[in-house]
C-alpha cells in the first residue's frame, strides 16, 4: 500500500493530467475512478491521524498535561 505522500502525489498528478483534457473519455474516467479510490484513501488516514492527536494543556497548577484534540466544541 502506498504511502500517505505518495497517494497525494499520485492524486496531484491525475488531477494536473485531467486538467490538460488531452486523454479519452474512457483513460479520463479510468484516471478519474483511480483519483476518487485515492482521495478516498488519504481521507481516512487524515480521519485516523486526527484522532491521534493531542494538544498540551496548561493546567491550573501551572504544569502541561495532554488533551485530546477535538474539532468539534461539546454540548
Amino acid at each position: 500500500m502506498p504511502s500517505f505522500e505518495e497517494s497525494l502525489n499520485r492524486l496531484e498528478s491525475i488531477v494536473e493530467q485531467l486538467e490538460k483534457g488531452e486523454h479519452s473519455l474512457d483513460e479520463s474516467l479510468n484516471l478519474f475512478e483511480e483519483g476518487v479510490g485515492l482521495s478516498n484513501a488519504c481521507k481516512k488516514e487524515l480521519d485516523a491521524a486526527e484522532g491521534k492527536v493531542q494538544m498540551l494543556v496548561r493546567q491550573r497548577d501551572g504544569r502541561l498535561a495532554p488533551e485530546p484534540f477535538l474539532t468539534e466544541k461539546p454540548e
